[in-house]
């Protein structure tokens, strides 16, 4: 079952890096984050990835292009008349990535129809690039295949950025705590799964996934939803950002479900 990426956005609510870099490239630990969700489908054998890029898309196949220097110890030899190149210690991934220009403009829907070609008419997986957790893939796949649905979509609470009030029946304050996930609704956090119908819902580049598409399915009862009560953080603003790297850089990242 093959990944699409969502990573062609402009990312304006993280400016401060993504005016060099799409979103997805910007990096937690040194890794980009995209890298970080595609290492997790990947411990969970799902190797082959279709990035919809738009943004500053040759940023995306440049990375790509070079992966095994990112990931290598190399020697430039000057002292031969070929100049060698020795690659050491290469840590190739089992990774299969196709990068498509979707276009700068194209909402998320409209990227999803602009790879069909790439899908083999076959069911596969959605998520956006700039979202962690640590979802069991498997689990999630075999849910879906469960409930014979057109499209699941993960739901998550994401915790609440400000502390709340406890009142009595008079409006009295009684307490102040932190937003507990109990106190927050269920949004979408990405990691859908989808049948090659649903692109039929997707009338061109500018509908967005999460608007008439599911919002179509979920009328006629083919839209269900897969309760995910783990860790979840998506990266919007700079804090996000800070937050993942402090949680990676303390070796206990959540989403870090996977060997070295």
């Amino acid at each position: 079952m093959k990944v699409i990426i969502l990573a062609g956005g402009f990312g304006t609510r993280i400016s401060e890096e993504s005016h060099l870099k799409p979103k997805p490239m910007i990096e937690i630990g040194g890794m980009p984050i995209m890298w970080h969700i595609m290492k997790l489908y990947s411990a969970y054998g799902y190797n082959d990835f279709v990035i919809c890029a738009g943004y500053k898309q040759y940023v995306i196949k440049e990375y790509f292009s070079y992966y095994f220097l990112h990931k290598s110890d190399i020697t430039y030899d000057f002292t031969t008349a070929k100049q060698d190149m020795i690659v050491h210690n290469n840590t190739a991934e089992p990774w299969k990535v196709t990068v498509v220009d979707t276009g700068l403009n194209t909402m998320t829907g409209g990227r999803v129809k602009r790879v069909r070609k790439y899908l083999d008419n076959e069911p596969f997986m959605v998520t956006y690039g700039d979202g962690v957790a640590n979802i069991n893939i498997q689990e999630l796949v075999e849910f879906h295949r469960s409930k014979g649905k057109m499209m699941t979509l993960t739901g998550v609470q994401p915790e609440g950025r400000f502390g709340i009030m406890d009142f009595a029946d008079d409006n009295s304050i009684q307490a102040f705590r932190e937003k507990s996930k109990e106190d927050s609704g269920w949004v979408n956090g990405g990691f859908i799964v989808c049948n090659p119908a649903v692109l039929d819902y997707i009338e061109g580049d500018s509908v967005m996934l999460e608007r008439e598409p599911m919002e179509r399915m979920a009328r006629i009862g083919e839209l269900i939803c897969y309760k995910h009560h783990g860790f979840w953080q998506c990266m919007d603003t700079l804090r996000d950002k800070e937050r993942l790297e402090k949680l990676w850089e303390s070796g206990k990242a959540p989403w870090k479900i996977w060997n070295e």
